[in-house]
């Protein structure tokens, strides 16, 4: 039998609770383990789109920072596979961040109804925000799927007529989309992960996360118009080499026969290699 006052004391703390000796430390793990990801997956994007955008700069830019990423002037000859396997690491924290997002978002229409409520009621610019990052989220599961697999299943079709070829023949619209969605949804969480944790706290709180979120807009504003320049440009030269099928790009000098020197630089073991 149990005494009156441990019956009391179970039945005040619910069952089984006046048992546990501390709470929890799963979900502290867990939130954690998402602004870690997130963190990861806001600084590749930024990264992403300085690479992405080195079409700007001309052709055999772009081509030499994929071809970076191949290990080419490492190995002396592109191996594709290195690209798919940081696809696959990228598709992998996506993968965890999304889950454990999902954690906080509205599980019923009611709640979410709920939540529309209060945000128009209270008229905070963070819970907008949050509004806008679990919206653009929630797209991202479908946009970034989609891109991703494209590169994990075609890591060799990146080039800057490759690219091209990519964009002007039907995935500019994805493109176009994923870019606000990806800019809005990782602009923003990197803001509230500052905030969060207090990464650039200050004696006035307030005023602290007023000049973070200008400084988010402004850093957004920026990579949107990269974006947007960058997408123009990929368009330009897929539709230059709309009539051919499968382009392929390869700078002068590595044609055959070569139509132009090598930069001064060109490591001398590459200065007439085969074709990557």
């Amino acid at each position: 039998m149990i005494g009156r006052a441990a019956f009391d004391e179970r039945l005040v703390a619910g069952a089984g609770l006046a048992d546990r000796t501390r709470k929890s430390r799963w979900p502290a793990r867990l939130d954690l383990t998402q602004s870690a990801t997130g963190l990861a997956l806001g600084l590749f994007m930024w990264g992403h789109m300085f690479f992405v955008s080195t079409i700007l700069l001309g052709n055999d830019v772009m081509w030499m920072v994929t071809k970076g990423f191949e290990g080419y002037f490492f190995f002396g000859r592109a191996f594709p596979l290195i690209v798919s396997v940081i696809v696959a690491i990228v598709f992998g924290l996506l993968v965890v961040h999304a889950l454990l997002a999902m954690r906080k978002f509205p599980a019923s229409f009611g709640q979410a109804k709920t939540f529309v409520t209060h945000r128009r009621l209270l008229a905070h610019d963070d819970t907008t925000l949050w509004w806008v990052q679990a919206v653009t989220g929630f797209a991202l599961f479908f946009l970034a799927a989609a891109h991703l697999y494209q590169m994990l299943m075609h890591p060799g079709a990146i080039g800057p007529f490759e690219s091209g070829a990519r964009v002007f023949n039907g995935w500019w619209p994805l493109y176009l989309v994923l870019l606000f969605a990806v800019e809005l949804h990782g602009g923003i969480g990197l803001y509230r992960l500052a905030v969060k944790w207090d990464w650039f706290g200050g004696a006035d709180p307030a005023q602290t996360r007023r000049r973070l979120r200008t400084l988010k807009w402004v850093i957004t504003a920026f990579f949107l118009a990269l974006g947007l320049l960058t997408l123009g440009a990929y368009m330009k030269v897929g539709y230059e080499q709309r009539g051919v099928v499968n382009p392929v790009y390869t700078p002068a000098w590595l044609t055959n026969p070569p139509t132009a020197a090598p930069p001064a630089w060109w490591p001398d073991h590459l200065q007439n290699p085969a074709r990557p």
